[in-house]
């Protein structure tokens, strides 16, 4: 009696023990699927804020901007940490243009700090990053930077003919704009460090990918971020075949034959 008190005390721990490990494991793949589509949505809503952005003409980001741009950042949804304190967080996307004209895949970025919560009052924004030049690119290519630190930025004209008295913006490493309750514009985000975003990265590659391999074309474009690529490239220069590899002048010569 005493014997079979034991095995049935037994195989009930097994049971429970075994009931606890499946619900740990569901819970694993229930959040990693969780995490997944959020990365996802970020893309898409990334995608939508440019397509609303520069589909009002009047007070979008002038077309000579857009087509000289070397990178494109964009961040959805950006919140303020903490009213009155200007703390902030906000996590999106970024691009870079190839040598050959193509654009580089999607590399996940987090902008973090800064005084430039207070000039919106505290609600969620949208922000659009344009960097002009190599040493710009150079800046989002490594681990981390500060705007208005190892970066120069300034807040971006607005317009699509935007006037020669602008010009002057267009010589800082990158030109920044924000969107937030409707109304877009030119932003100073001097002070906030933008880093590269390792969690989402692993989850959107399946593995972690440093951002300057992400963004000099080493890397196909990953499945769900056909939106993103098109916006892009339907404001910033058009591009067929995008997403193939970076290849050597060589390659892309045989390849033109």
């Amino acid at each position: 009696m005493t014997r079979s008190r034991r095995s049935f005390t037994l195989s009930g721990c097994l049971l429970v023990l075994a009931a606890s490990f499946l619900l740990l494991v569901g819970t694993g793949w229930s959040q990693d699927e969780k995490d997944e589509s959020s990365i996802q949505k970020r893309i898409d809503a990334s995608a939508h804020v440019l397509d609303e952005i520069m589909g009002t003409p009047d007070k979008a980001i002038p077309d000579k901007v857009m087509k000289d741009a070397k990178c494109i950042a964009v961040v959805p949804s950006m919140v303020k940490i903490a009213v009155g304190l200007g703390g902030s967080h906000g996590k999106g996307v970024a691009v870079c243009r190839l040598e050959n004209g193509h654009w580089s895949a999607p590399a996940p970025i987090t902008i973090t700090g800064g005084s430039w919560g207070l000039q919106l009052g505290g609600q969620a924004v949208d922000l659009v990053l344009v960097v002009m030049n190599q040493q710009g690119m150079e800046h989002l290519l490594s681990s981390k930077f500060k705007i208005g630190g190892e970066a120069s930025a300034a807040a971006g004209p607005v317009g699509r003919d935007a006037g020669a008295d602008t010009d002057w913006k267009m010589k800082a490493e990158m030109l920044t704009y924000s969107r937030a309750r409707g109304l877009f514009a030119g932003i100073d985000l001097s002070g906030s460090a933008v880093t590269e975003d390792r969690d989402e990265t692993r989850l959107l590659y399946g593995k972690f990918l440093p951002s300057e391999v992400i963004l000099t074309g080493k890397v196909r474009p990953p499945a769900g971020s056909g939106a993103f690529e098109a916006a892009v490239r339907k404001y910033a220069g058009q591009a067929a075949d995008h997403g193939e590899l970076k290849t050597t002048p060589k390659n892309d010569e045989s390849a033109s034959r």
